[in-house]
């Protein structure tokens, strides 16, 4: 089924030409996923992109209260990538879900970093949000006795013991944005890595505030799971809006457990709350469902702030739509930074256990900056039109 979000966004950019793939949850909808890979530099040292500003105090904190390391830290010499590549290791990559903007450019990240290291990719799997997957995955993964695993747990609970099983056979594990329940960095897994994710909620509410001059009712879409980094943008947001912003007050809350629960949600929030100014949704999905919802409630002055620079939000940013701006993650680099952590264990190097990739403010001023500085390419020629 497509999802409306799709339809009402190809309606407003005639003649638009929306890149499709597959989506989370079975859905479709516009996306980059078809990105082109972009390869790391073929000499000198390995790390994340040096443009990627390095004065941003990382506000976010590891998933058990860890101070984090900033991933412009990180690095490889030429000498220590000679070693690694001499060692023909193989990797698998184990998503929680494939298909959208933030997980292709994560394992487009990867597979740059582990192509320059000489690391074979033996698997990319898609959990598709099912932690019985998952699981299922981790087995088949296991199989074909990988050295390394990067992965992101669908549920850090019910995941654990897959996790437990391929540390016990020797595999080093590094994990996107969470780690499972009971494992320990150093012992069980090597580190942590994330975005600035209470630092992208904190430049949500930034922009949400100035759009309503820092007065009004709003309604935040959060996500109902128990997942380490949507809680903590949802957290930034909401004590941004009560320490910095008093006269903005969130007067509606609901939760998601599907990504395209967004609609209903928000619908069933401006039913309610007739007199909303402003909607946050917890990452770019929702937020889709919840654009849906305002354009048929006829609300064109409701402004939308979300995390994640995906294609459906970039373009309704750049067309000077509803959704006003967006803390973003920086996915790309995200994923040198994983594999960068891998060479460090292979190396016999110490890791931080957690470590974060800066936040990054976009508005419809810097868009197509930003697009770049996320994906590492120019942004899709729809998006590039609306901005002019």
């Amino acid at each position: 089924m497509k999802k409306k979000t799709t339809v009402l966004l190809t309606a407003v950019m005639t003649g638009a030409i929306m890149l499709s793939a597959c989506g989370n949850a079975g859905t479709e909808k516009a996306s980059s996923s078809e990105q082109k890979e972009v390869n790391v530099a073929a000499t000198g040292p390995l790390t994340i992109n040096p443009d990627i500003p390095s004065d941003k105090k990382i506000m976010s904190k590891g998933p058990h209260g860890e101070e984090a390391v900033s991933a412009k830290t990180l690095k490889l010499t030429e000498e220590e990538i000679d070693k690694i590549k001499q060692g023909k290791y193989k990797a698998a990559i184990v998503m929680h879900y494939a298909g959208n903007d933030w997980s292709t450019a994560q394992i487009n990240g990867l597979k740059a970093a582990f192509k320059r290291m000489g690391i074979e990719v033996v698997a990319v799997t898609d959990a598709q949000f099912k932690a019985e997957k998952q699981v299922s995955d981790l087995e088949t993964v296991l199989a074909q006795k990988p050295d390394l695993i990067v992965s992101i747990p669908v549920d850090a609970v019910s995941t654990a013991d897959a996790y437990k099983k391929a540390a016990a056979a020797g595999v080093k594990l590094v994990f996107m944005d969470n780690a499972p329940q009971g494992l320990q960095a150093g012992k069980d897994y090597v580190s942590v890595v994330s975005a600035d994710n209470y630092g992208n909620g904190i430049e949500a509410a930034d922009i949400m505030a100035k759009q309503l001059g820092e007065k009004g009712d709003i309604g935040v879409v959060f996500h109902d799971a128990d997942f380490f980094v949507t809680k903590q943008r949802t957290e930034a947001f909401e004590a941004t809006m009560k320490e910095k912003y008093p006269n903005i007050k969130i007067v509606a809350r609901g939760g998601v457990t599907d990504p395209n629960q967004g609609e209903k949600v928000a619908s069933a929030m401006l039913t309610k709350n007739p007199n909303l100014k402003g909607i946050f949704a917890v990452w770019d999905v929702p937020a889709e469902g919840v654009l849906a919802a305002v354009r048929t409630a006829g609300r064109n002055d409701l402004a939308i702030t979300t995390i994640d620079l995906g294609t459906n939000v970039a373009l309704d940013i750049a067309s000077g739509g509803n959704v006003k701006g967006l803390g973003a993650q920086l996915p790309y680099d995200q994923g040198i930074s994983e594999a960068i952590l891998a060479g460090y264990a292979f190396l016999g190097k110490q890791a931080p256990p957690y470590v974060a990739v800066p936040s990054m403010k976009v508005t419809k001023e810097n868009v197509l900056d930003a697009w770049k500085l996320v994906y590492h390419q120019d942004a899709p020629d729809v998006i590039q039109k609306a901005a002019k």
